[in-house]
């Protein structure tokens, strides 16, 4: 985990193991109980999440979101680390609202050259595709912001389990 090579948007990994869900559930409720935890969050047999303690976090604070699937193999675990969703949503907003003005922006710049009109509209295509790699060099830097707090979340879930979710890493 702490040796990832490449940035990956919403890293994850997924284990399988022979211990059964409720047994997961027990292990992750029981250290989020602890009077020195790291963490905080919520776990049901369905899944759930793992957050750092309120004083703790920042815009840039991650999560850690858990699932977990019996099979005839075992118990598969599945994390996913990511920003909160209100982050998660105000990025997904922008990069939308992005996206159709520039499809609005190059239909409008392209018909107008079509008819044999000015098309100076289109060198707003440009600006746009120039705010869409900020706003992903933003969250990139929001990554590398919050990376030592998903280390403390990654750390936490390897101890309450038992299991070793490093080499699992996506």
């Amino acid at each position: 985990m702490e040796h990832r090579p490449a940035f990956k948007v919403r890293p994850r990994f997924k284990v399988t193991t022979s211990a059964s869900i409720d047994d997961l559930v027990d292990r992750i409720k029981n250290a989020l109980k602890q009077e020195n935890a790291s963490c905080q969050g919520g776990v049901h047999v369905m899944g759930g999440t793992i957050s750092l303690p309120f004083e703790e976090r920042h815009y840039w604070s991650p999560q850690l979101s858990l699932s977990f699937e019996k099979t005839d193999e075992g118990t598969i675990v599945r994390g996913l680390y990511g920003p909160r969703p209100s982050v998660w949503g105000m990025f997904v907003f922008f990069y939308a609202f992005i996206a159709i003005a520039t499809m609005i922006v190059a239909t409008i710049g392209l018909s107008r050259l079509t008819l044999g009109g000015s098309a100076g509209i289109l060198w707003l295509v440009p600006v746009l595709l120039l705010i869409f790699l900020s706003l992903y060099l933003v969250s990139y830097t929001g990554q590398k912001v919050g990376k030592k707090q998903m280390i403390t979340l990654h750390r936490f879930i390897e101890e309450a389990t038992g299991l070793n979710c490093s080499n699992s890493v996506q």
